[in-house]
């Protein structure tokens, strides 16, 4: 694998994600108590034996590039190859502006790709979950002589219309692509996941063309291009919902577990800070969770997923949740059918996830809180007491004097009171400002697209500058 180059596509915004890519790029969002979601795409790489990465990021990079680092978790701090992470950039004679899509984000920097000895360029999507061996679809590509081979799968019909749909001849050569079809012919959808020989990257990127799956994979149908599919029947998941991350976190609990975090063979690489050992009280009732290295636990802990450092005092419960780092839920506070995102404090008695009414959709994200998850945002406070219901989002940095009430009904939205900083009052005013373009969260366009702002010269650029995620 001497000769392949990877390149990850980590920019999307996630904003189906809500509050818990409000502050980080989508691929750095936690998953699995100690990883990050990025984590399986590069462990992905290292353990395929390929070393020469590229990571090209975009939307609040921040919190991915203290991640990610110089790459030695994985192996990738390498004077030869290892990994390398570009951000977009102005260049002379080109307006300024975020990729218009995966195909542009590659083409912003093919420069990189083009001075590189490698003759193979394997195209990453950076936000899903997945365990695969890149070998054996990089040979099946030059077994078949193809310019592009593309990983393909079979999913429910139901969500075929949102993804990059084809047909594969009895050769598994590409006969028929669909982009997000309303009614798709076929259940056979792209991953995302792209096998390119670098003469026909060069070839069919171009300015007018933007995406991989809307443009680029069409153009080289049309244009008679040696276009394959790769049927990939292992693990594979897209957690782009907030229901889809729950789900997604909450089956690594079942005795076999699909994704095995166990598997010696395939490790999962990932930056992990030195913190103590786990360590369950006398008072600690623990079943069927995963509990991270740090946690101290003197409560119960039902069906969830602890990230490092969390503190379950005595008294409190979580069931069926998701806690991130170094979270606290105080004594007597329960914590039901949740998502806490870092350095949260759930105060004495407090209820988060309160009654049975899961079917009202939060008002101000109905589209993304509507199945009784409530997610509570980095650093918030929740205040002594206080009862919260079903689909409530709490933002980030809440304190306890931004509750108006000692009760908050289901469906509703805490934001926090105090004045935002100079770079959060910019990054809105660009937002609302700046025409809004769609950008695929993988590399296939399949169907989840995210929305991110042009910035345009003259106008001031969003960096996604602010805290660690």
């Amino acid at each position: 694998m001497k000769r392949t180059m990877a390149v990850i596509l980590a920019g999307g915004e996630g904003e189906r994600l809500s509050i818990l890519s409000g502050v980080r790029a989508k691929p750095a969002v936690p998953f699995g108590g100690k990883y990050r979601i990025i984590d399986f795409t590069l462990s992905n790489c290292v353990n395929s034996d390929i070393t020469n990465v590229v990571v090209l990021t975009q939307y609040n990079p921040r919190s991915l590039n203290d991640h990610i680092g110089l790459g030695r978790p994985w192996d990738l701090d390498r004077n030869t190859g290892g990994v390398k992470l570009l951000q977009p950039y102005i260049a002379r004679g080109r307006v300024a502006e975020w990729y218009r899509g995966t195909a542009d984000a590659v083409l912003q920097n093919f420069n990189v790709i083009e001075h590189d000895a490698g003759d193979i360029i394997v195209v990453l999507a950076g936000d899903h979950i997945y365990k695969m061996d890149y070998q054996p679809f990089i040979a099946a590509h030059k077994r078949k002589r193809a310019d592009v081979t593309i990983a393909v799968r079979q999913v429910p019909l139901a969500e075929a219309s949102r993804m990059g749909i084809l047909a594969l001849d009895d050769q598994d050569r590409v006969v028929e692509w669909q982009e997000k079809p309303k009614h798709p012919k076929s259940d056979l959808a792209s991953m995302g996941v792209y096998v390119f020989s670098k003469r026909a990257l060069r070839k069919w990127l171009s300015e007018d063309r933007n995406d991989f799956g809307r443009d680029v994979i069409p153009a080289m149908l049309d244009g008679g291009a040696r276009v394959f599919g790769y049927h990939f029947e292992g693990y594979w998941q897209d957690v782009g919902t907030i229901q889809s991350y729950w789900e997604a976190n909450l089956a690594l609990l079942e005795d076999h577990a699909a994704l095995d975090l166990y598997d010696r063979d395939w490790l999962i690489h990932t930056r992990s800070e030195e913190r103590a050992p786990a360590q369950v009280g006398p008072t600690a009732q623990v079943h069927r969770s995963l509990i991270s290295h740090g946690c101290v636990i003197n409560g119960t802990v039902v069906n969830s997923v602890l990230s490092p450092g969390v503190r379950i005092d005595v008294g409190a419960v979580v069931r069926d949740s998701i806690v991130m780092f170094d979270s606290v839920i105080r004594s007597g506070a329960v914590v039901d059918r949740a998502i806490l995102d870092k350095e949260v404090v759930i105060g004495p008695g407090a209820i988060v996830g309160d009654g049975p009414d899961f079917d009202t959709p939060n008002k101000q994200e109905p589209g993304r809180l509507n199945t009784g998850i409530t997610v509570v945002g980095k650093r918030s406070v929740v205040p002594r007491g206080v009862r919260i219901g079903r689909n409530v989002k709490i933002a980030g940095d809440v304190k306890a004097n931004d509750f108006p009430s000692r009760t908050v009904k289901s469906g509703s939205s805490i934001e926090s009171a105090r004045p935002r900083t100079a770079a959060a009052r910019l990054a809105a005013a660009n937002r609302a400002a700046e025409k809004r373009i769609a950008l695929p969260v993988d590399a296939s366009s399949n169907g989840h697209h995210e929305i991110v702002p042009a910035v345009r010269a003259g106008r001031g650029a969003i960096t996604g500058g602010g805290a660690k995620g």
